[in-house]
């Protein structure tokens, strides 16, 4: 009998949607308080996902999304960050 391997699902902080996590992008908060992009899925620290879209993003600003995942203020830096790797996904 073939066992059927478990596929990861996340929710988006944007859409609320429940999605394959390596359809998603991962940003982490480090131990010592900065924010990234975990283009790997594999670095140390808490994780919120988002869909690949700018519609996803300016939900997730606008509802205050990742403030909420990881419970403190997101720096505007970050925001622009996201937006740029959201403006070279979207045109690949």
């Amino acid at each position: 009998m073939a066992v059927k391997k478990k596929i990861p699902m996340r929710q988006c902080v944007g859409c609320r949607e429940m999605k394959n996590k390596k359809e998603m992008i991962r940003v982490i908060r480090t131990p010592d308080q900065q924010f990234m992009i975990d283009a790997t899925g594999r670095k140390n620290g808490r994780g919120a996902y988002i869909c690949p879209s700018g519609a996803c993003l300016e939900r997730a600003i606008k509802s205050r999304g990742l403030e909420r995942s990881f419970s403190c203020a997101i720096p505007a830096e970050v925001y622009e960050q996201l937006k740029e790797e959201m403006k070279e996904i979207e045109t690949e």
